[in-house]
């Protein structure tokens, strides 16, 4: 049986290697369709604190967008992004970025208005993508930011990894209807109407839904004091659901990165996993409502309260990796240096 396991073992490895080849060849790609002068836009040592730049509003960032890329650097950069996420993650972010040209007239902006343009999302590269170096890579724009990290030819962290969408369920127009993130909704329902009213009592943290999500854009995602119900207080059913809603936002990724979070996670105690839910019980617009799952390696929050409670953020922050971990860039540090 040992044997077997590890025989079982290294062939996940070995095709998460495989995988990860893939992603170094096609972030190569990228860049090789890049000007020089588009290449001063978007390359960044991994060392340089812009890879710490991490938010989901429109704000000005660096990185180069869909706006300065022809048609084939667009297809290779999407195609970068469909290497790290899975069928439904990637889903998830285009449909993000035209919801862009949604809201735009949801909010009557005039057409020269650029404040919401799908065309503002940037592509960064940080370090030299190889089998031998650790390297990395941010797609961001207002809510979406990932970033990914690599060590040689293993994808070790793609967070923070965050999704948001405005409105939430399209109301109106052609669209109407339309409802992005329904998963990360639904599924934490799902759960906190499973709950006994002895449980909720453990589960509800505030009447009152926060303002937004607590780690918003911090560099360091911990959340204190740890509250909320554990899964060690749950029924077989309730712990099943608890995971259901924590595999909905790892497998954002491809399926091998998330079945080796999922590892970490499961090796880090499922037992003192958390979860806690601020403001209405009720699921339906106007609402306010929030939640967390927390554990000892990972944060998930969930926030639904601006535009009359149709307006979702949700991340996933890997406590150990995000940004790639403290590890990883010393590891950097070391062949940087040998170098």
């Amino acid at each position: 049986m040992k044997k077997i396991f590890l025989l079982l073992y290294t062939l996940l490895i070995l095709i998460i290697t495989i995988k990860a080849q893939e992603t170094v060849v096609k972030a190569n790609h990228f860049i090789s369709l890049l000007t020089n002068e588009q290449k001063l836009e978007t390359l960044f040592p991994f060392d340089d604190n812009e890879r710490y730049n991490f938010h989901f509003v429109p704000i000005e960032r660096k990185g180069i967008t869909f706006n300065e890329l022809n048609p084939e650097q667009t297809k290779a950069g999407l195609t970068l992004l469909k290497s790290c996420l899975s069928e439904q993650g990637y889903k998830n972010a285009i449909d993000i970025v035209a919801m862009e040209s949604i809201l735009k007239e949801i909010e009557n902006r005039k057409p020269e208005d650029k404040y919401r343009d799908p065309g503002n999302y940037h592509f960064s590269i940080f370090g030299i993508p190889s089998n031998k170096t650790v390297w990395g890579w941010r797609f961001e724009g207002h809510h979406i930011s990932y970033t990914f990290s690599f060590d040689k030819q293993i994808m070790v962290s793609g967070t923070p990894g965050f999704l948001g969408t405005n409105p939430a369920k399209v109301l109106t127009g052609p669209s109407k209807g339309m409802e992005i993130l329904k998963d990360e909704k639904e599924e934490g329902f799902q759960l906190l109407q499973s709950l006994t009213k002895l449980q909720l009592q453990k589960t509800i943290i505030d009447t009152i839904a926060y303002k937004d999500i607590l780690t918003f854009d911090k560099r360091n995602a911990d959340i204190s004091p740890k509250v909320g119900i554990k899964y060690s207080e749950l029924n077989l059913v309730q712990q099943a659901l608890m995971l259901k809603l924590i595999k909905v936002y790892v497998y954002r990724y491809t399926h091998l990165f998330a079945e080796s979070m999922l590892k970490e996670i499961q090796e880090a105690g499922l037992e003192s996993i958390l979860f806690a839910w601020a403001g209405s019980t009720e699921n339906k617009i106007g609402q306010p409502n929030y939640y967390r799952v927390q554990g000892p390696s990972f944060i998930i929050e969930y926030d639904n309260t601006q535009n009359n409670a149709n307006h979702i953020h949700s991340v996933i922050r890997d406590l150990k990796n995000d940004f790639g971990g403290d590890e990883l860039m010393n590891h950097y540090k070391r062949d940087h240096v040998a170098q």
